[in-house]
């Protein structure tokens, strides 16, 4: 018979857990674009390009980061065999 050990570091991370992290790099990205848009208040010429495309485009990025679910990055979770009766038991 095989022996397989099973660890919880295989394992997926929680939805929970999951969530979070997109939560996180949402409000980054959205930090930085208040910072675009607070920046095109002093910056002149040419320049004012730069801050104001990030802060057209930076929403569009957030919100396609933030619904990105990434399937599994702990590795692959395996099922359980079946049970089974040793002999003489019942």
């Amino acid at each position: 018979m095989k022996s397989t050990s099973h660890t919880i570091t295989a394992l997926p991370p929680s939805p929970e857990q999951e969530r979070h992290k997109r939560m996180i790099e949402y409000s980054i990205m959205m930090g930085v674009r208040v910072v675009c848009v607070l920046v095109c208040i002093w910056v002149r010429g040419w320049w004012l390009l730069v801050p104001a495309l990030g802060a057209i485009f930076l929403p569009y990025f957030a919100v396609v980061v933030a619904n990105t679910v990434q399937a599994g990055g702990g590795g692959r979770v395996e099922r359980p065999g079946a049970i089974e009766r040793r002999r003489g038991e019942r």
